[in-house]
């Protein structure tokens, strides 16, 4: 199972499945992360947190939990 939080800078992926329960599942398909997506990974911080991607043709920045609960194929 690879997640959001794994994939590199310039990675393009697609979203498989979206895990996690209520309210930060919703947070994240409200922002337009929904399953069969194209993502663009464009940056990680030095950190890992956040990942900034680029989806549905805008920039989000999201958190290494949220993005670990995204798997993508």
């Amino acid at each position: 199972m690879k997640t959001l939080r794994s994939a590199k800078p310039g990675d393009t992926v697609r979203v498989v499945k979206i895990n996690g329960e209520g309210a930060v599942k919703r947070r994240i398909m409200d922002m337009g992360v929904t399953k069969g997506v194209e993502i663009y990974v464009r940056k990680v911080a030095p950190l890992g947190d956040p990942v900034e991607i680029t989806v549905r043709g805008y920039e989000l920045s999201v958190r290494k939990a949220d993005a670990e609960m995204i798997e993508v194929g």
